[in-house]
């Protein structure tokens, strides 16, 4: 594996942070998708009940989250896991409010797709780097959740706009991202595709996988979907993620306790592949 410093080249060591991400791997996918539909349920839930008052409520709550996030000298998994989720929330509530407000979702993905685009441009021009590895100074932490925010606010503006304004349908729609998200780790593997491009492909669509599955558990049976409700279909797609979050936890104090370097410290998977190039 590369060292740090040929990692980061024109970063002086001093200014390196501890790796503030974690490692890539299936259970990062999975409860990537978790908090996703987590996110998208919980908005929903408290958007019908309180309007926009939840609105900023998560906003602060964000805020909150993200302070405590950049507070932290390295990766810890609430902390980490706890910031995407709200974010998952804030990012849906984005795109909703614009929607419910009249805005067409296609213009509305248009935005944040832009918005996406000018985040990663800034942040490429300004350190050389998308990757997800390199996530260990202020800077590129700033644009990396930046781009999270924009990517979770255009994955769920996608995801409506093919759900609802083409027809396809919640479930329908989340099968059809099931088969996508396969393809960046293809092309990667197959025809060598970036995997930095690879990874944050995934990222995206990511989003509106977890949320087509949320929503058709949420929506009634005459629309598709299972009825269950949103408060409720929040509460499941919560559980696994507090069983998950407590299990990384115990992992990470089992791993600090032992000596050897975090998680995050060991690199990024597939990042990694694309540093080494």
């Amino acid at each position: 594996m590369s060292s740090i410093n040929e990692l980061h080249p024109p970063i002086a060591q001093s200014k390196l942070l501890k790796g503030k991400v974690p490692q890539v791997t299936s259970l990062f996918w999975v409860f990537k998708v978790l908090t996703t539909g987590l996110g998208e349920a919980a908005s929903d839930a408290v958007m019908r009940s309180f309007g926009t008052v939840a609105a900023a409520v998560a906003g602060v709550g964000l805020l909150a989250a993200l302070f405590v996030q950049f507070a932290c000298s390295r990766y810890r998994p609430a902390v980490y896991w706890s910031a995407v989720v709200l974010v998952a929330v804030f990012g849906t509530m984005a795109a909703d409010i614009p929607a419910s407000l009249g805005a067409p979702l296609w213009a509305t993905s248009t935005v944040y797709l832009l918005i996406a685009a000018i985040v990663f441009a800034l942040w490429f021009r300004r350190e050389g780097t998308l990757s997800f590895s390199s996530v260990t100074t202020r800077s590129r932490e700033g644009f990396y959740w930046a781009a999270v925010l924009a990517t979770f606010a255009l994955g769920t503006a996608v995801g409506d706009l093919i759900a609802d304004v083409w027809g396809w349908g919640n479930l329908a729609s989340g099968l059809v991202f099931c088969a996508l998200i396969a393809v960046p780790a293809v092309a990667v593997r197959v025809i060598g595709l970036n995997a930095v491009a690879g990874f944050w492909t995934a990222y995206v669509l990511t989003r509106p996988l977890g949320a087509s599955f949320a929503d058709w558990m949420s929506v009634p049976h005459g629309h598709g979907g299972l009825g269950l409700g949103a408060p409720l279909v929040a509460v499941l797609w919560a559980l696994p993620v507090v069983c998950l979050v407590g299990y990384l936890s115990v992992a990470d104090l089992r791993q600090r306790s032992d000596g050897p370097a975090s998680t995050a410290e060991q690199g990024v998977q597939l990042d990694e592949r694309a540093t080494s190039r």
